[in-house]
């Protein structure tokens, strides 16, 4: 039995008529506080609690019986905890809102936000159930993106491992056997044999270059004016750019038109959108846009004089502005872009395919066009008696070892 207390199980074991002859706490897991063996929680298990919850509390249920519920039959320890501890605030007297507020890694602002606007207006079940869907939609875009982002950094990462090992243990094996046949490589084999024993020598300090170069990329990305700069030439990169962009268009739309259909200023929508973004570029332009917005001026006029969202989504957010209907109007845009982010990962798919083809099989040139050459198997020496031991080499090679008439 789990409870807070052992009064608190005697109490409970009491009122069900069990007879108590010991209690014992369960012994502490000294690995389970370490981060790494901490269980993740993921969207899935955010998304399928908003939504087991918003049925409940549309049942009638109290809070703090839903919570209760709920943290009984979750599986992931880690979530079932923070449950329990947002049972025992709410018991305690906080709100359903504050007492999420606590675990800011797990429930985010803008999840927090709306659970306040519904516990305000007496819509708590019809916002869960709206956090559902847009967690439910938001976990499917990001999955699209990393399934378009994650099979060429698979693929690049694979290639770069082939050209390391072909270096430094294939190449040698293929030196020996040109330095055995004579004459002279071609250009671009010799390049590669001297790159290979460059690559045996100094193997180590490339590996450690490399992880140099990776970890000062990412200090400079922590900086303000790095971040700055990295989020905006992702977006001018020819094939992610526009990817990226219609992903940051769809998270806006989205995020905003929920927020504003659940009933929470605008202000503070654009506040929140800003800083869930993840682009650096984006999240500019959007508290641009709320600048503009407290000042007085409409939200389609900063949008597009930011030059980051598309002539047809400033478009259509005046026409909801004009109408009244934005958070409308913002839901079709997302769902429009929804669909161009599907249209632009399979494009991305197979523009990628054949490229990685071509670089993965044009890494065995180098090494093939040498051993295909004739040149190079049979080497002709100028002096005229080496011709009978070459025709017995070719008699010996010969697949039927007849004599080959053709030298007298």
């Amino acid at each position: 039995m789990e409870a807070a207390t052992e009064t608190a199980v005697r109490l409970n074991l009491r009122t069900q008529g069990i007879q108590i002859l010991k209690i014992k706490a369960k012994p502490r897991d000294i690995l389970e506080n370490l981060p790494v063996f901490k269980g993740k929680v993921k969207d899935k298990d955010i998304i399928i609690f908003t939504r087991q919850f918003s049925t409940l509390i549309d049942a009638g249920l109290p809070i703090v019986q839903g919570l209760e519920i709920l943290s009984s039959q979750e599986e992931n320890k880690t979530f079932k905890k923070i449950l329990l501890q947002v049972k025992k605030d709410v018991e305690s007297g906080s709100t359903f809102a504050d007492a999420l507020k606590k675990h800011p890694k797990i429930f985010s602002n803008l999840y927090v936000n709306l659970v306040a606007a519904g516990e305000m207006g007496g819509v708590l079940d019809t916002i869960l159930a709206r956090l559902a869907a847009y967690y439910e939609k938001a976990a499917k875009l990001r999955s699209k993106v990393k399934g378009a982002l994650t099979y060429p950094t698979v693929v690049l990462v694979i290639a770069i491992a082939v050209v390391i090992v072909l270096l430094v243990f294939v190449i040698p094996v293929f030196q020996k056997m040109f330095a055995d046949f004579g004459g002279t490589l071609p250009g671009l084999t010799q390049a590669v044999v001297n790159l290979s024993g460059f690559m045996r020598k100094y193997v180590i300090y490339v590996l450690l270059g490399l992880g140099a170069v990776v970890l000062a990329f990412r200090g400079y990305y922590k900086t303000e004016n790095g971040k700055t700069n990295i989020d905006r030439l992702v977006l001018k990169l020819p094939v992610f750019g526009p990817l990226l962009r219609k992903v940051a268009v769809a998270n806006f739309t989205r995020t905003l038109g929920t927020m504003i259909t659940s009933g929470v200023p605008i202000l503070d929508g654009l506040d929140i959108v800003a800083r869930t973004i993840g682009n650096k570029i984006v999240q500019m332009a959007i508290l641009d846009t709320r600048k503009s917005i407290s000042e007085g001026k409409s939200i389609s006029e900063p949008l597009g004089r930011s030059g980051v969202f598309p002539p047809m989504v400033v478009q259509m957010v005046s026409v909801g502005e004009s109408t009244g209907a934005l958070d409308a109007m913002l839901t079709k845009i997302a769902d429009f872009y929804d669909e161009e982010v599907d249209v632009a990962v399979e494009a991305l798919t197979k523009l990628i395919e054949p490229f990685m083809m071509i670089f993965l099989g044009g890494q065995w040139v180098p090494c093939s066009r040498p051993c295909t050459s004739r040149s190079s198997r049979w080497p002709v020496q100028s002096d005229n008696s080496s011709i009978p031991s070459m025709i017995t080499d070719l008699q010996s090679r010969s697949p039927n070892g007849d004599s080959i008439s053709g030298f007298r």
